[in-house]
């Protein structure tokens, strides 16, 4: 159709990659596509993927996508790509990746950050100099663990970038990276806005480093068109603008509409996260709270826990249960799960700061002990980790009026009334529930207005392209929110004995 402008939104997380494919002048999305990736893991806490598989998702899920939407690859006017926050590629000379890429769940550099954090001056060090305190699944603390680990490939690194940057250098051959998705490296100062070159020259003083670091792009800047092999191998429409990108939780901003203050978005995927827009770095003093940048050109105040439906999903095969049947037995289970209290923390956990806890199942007696109440309580403690985090946002300035939920976890009516009663706020999903590949795309929309000259806003295209879904829209019940206060209060008893 003459009157369609259509966009690719890529969005490569740790599970897998998501493609969709939007029409900006509709708003609709036309086809979506997905391909999965496996983990390398290691029971030191290695998380890592190899970066072949990014590619391989990449070319899959596209042509799923542009397959469900009946349309050629050569219509596709912009590609936007969203990625997973603080993993590290490197890449030597020739462009080669050197290692697999080490992810934002892993915890192998954990003696490196503690080390870093002590030359930074502690958490509060680390939160005056950058704006965020370093943790150790953060960028930074990697590349200390590979001079110190694997000395040959450190030797050889010619280029550092996070994994939406490497896509998109594999799409353009281009190296750069955008600020939103810079801030959660641990080396770029976020009220600045500029790599922080010091910090760098402290791991390797040879300046190895910072020579490998990509120019910083602004986010509604484009990287560049497509490699002809690359359009050729995607069948795609090698003119297409490839924009700046951004980590999946500034694109998942974008993709629910949180681009001005009032909205807080959270994410109910495997791990947890909620943020909200600020127009400037108000930087809490709370070291867990990451004051980010979007990537729309403001700041993203953001906490993220570990744990979400990776916890549910490990009772639920501990008990055998499907997905309905885990559900029902949640339901079958009054609030607080009669004094059964989990405290989800599996592998440590961000959010409340506890990197070396482990799991806990307290309060249990003789007759509370039952599989609903089990149920219950991993989905109650994933959900108390957010409360804490949105009250650390709150206290922080952020205002909350509405929550917009995103991730597998938002598709469940009995999940969405728990948020909107331990929140005690009003919780609505958008109609995409992929939002950061939706963000992506409307973020390429948004460059390739600019740089064709029609100067299309990015509220206008969000107006247009974000749907809120009316029938999701779920209001606290003070009865609820009183029983959940008390459980919630029993839950942060728990973390201070902790």
């Amino acid at each position: 159709m003459a009157n369609q402008k259509l966009f690719l939104g890529i969005d490569c997380g740790t599970q897998g990659t998501k493609a969709i494919v939007l029409d900006s002048v509709s708003g609709k999305v036309l086809g979506q596509g997905a391909a999965a990736h496996s983990m390398l893991s290691g029971a030191n806490g290695r998380r890592e993927q190899d970066t072949a598989q990014w590619l391989d998702a990449f070319i899959l899920a596209t042509r799923q996508a542009l397959l469900a939407a009946q349309v050629s690859g050569q219509q596709i006017l912009g590609i936007g790509v969203s990625g997973q926050q603080h993993g590290l590629v490197l890449l030597d000379q020739q462009g080669k990746v050197l290692r697999p890429a080490k992810l934002w769940c892993d915890t192998e550099s954990t003696a490196q950050n503690a080390r870093l954090l002590t030359h930074l001056g502690g958490e509060s060090g680390s939160l005056e100099r950058l704006g965020v305190v370093i943790a150790p699944g953060y960028t930074v603390s990697k590349l200390l663990w590979t001079k110190e680990q694997q000395p040959e490939a450190f030797a050889q690194i010619a280029s550092i970038l996070l994994p939406h940057d490497y896509l998109n250098y594999w799409l353009t051959g281009r190296r750069c990276a955008e600020y939103g998705d810079a801030s959660g490296t641990g080396y770029f100062n976020v009220r600045s806005r500029e790599w922080d070159v010091a910090l760098l020259n402290h791991i390797d003083p040879d300046g190895r480093l910072v020579s490998a670091l990509p120019p910083l792009i602004e986010s509604h800047m484009p990287v560049g068109t497509l490699l002809p092999e690359i359009a050729e191998q995607l069948g795609l429409n090698p003119k297409a603008l490839v924009s700046s990108g951004g980590g999946d939780n500034m694109l998942g901003a974008i993709g629910t509409g949180n681009i001005q203050p009032g909205a807080i978005t959270m994410s109910l995927g495997s791990s947890g996260t909620v943020y909200g827009y600020a127009e400037r770095p108000q930087v809490s003093p709370d070291a867990t709270v990451a004051t980010f940048c979007s990537s729309t050109g403001g700041w993203l105040p953001l906490i993220c826990t570990m744990y979400l439906t990776n916890a549910t999903g490990v009772i639920r095969e501990l008990l055998g249960l499907d997905i309905e049947r885990f559900n029902q037995l949640v339901e079958e289970a009054p609030i607080g799960a009669e004094g059964v209290c989990m405290l989800p923390f599996l592998n440590g956990e961000r959010v409340p700061a506890l990197p070396h806890a482990s799991a806990s199942l307290l309060g249990l007696t003789m007759t509370n002990l039952t599989p609903a109440n089990l149920c219950r309580a991993v989905v109650e403690g994933t959900t108390f980790g957010l409360r804490y985090g949105l009250d650390l946002l709150r206290n922080s300035g952020l205002q909350s009026r509405s929550i917009r939920l995103i991730g597998g976890g938002s598709k469940s009516p009995m999940w969405r009334q728990m948020v909107a009663d331990i929140m005690n706020t009003p919780v609505v999903c958008t109609e995409q529930s992929e939002a950061a590949a939706l963000g992506a795309a409307i973020q390429a929309a948004w460059c390739q207005s600019l740089a064709s000259g029609s100067e299309q806003g990015l509220p206008e295209l969000c107006e247009r392209c974000v749907s809120l879904d009316s029938a999701s829209e779920t209001l606290p019940v003070a009865a609820n929110v009183a029983a959940y206060q008390q459980a919630y209060e029993r839950y942060q008893q728990h973390v201070a004995n902790l």
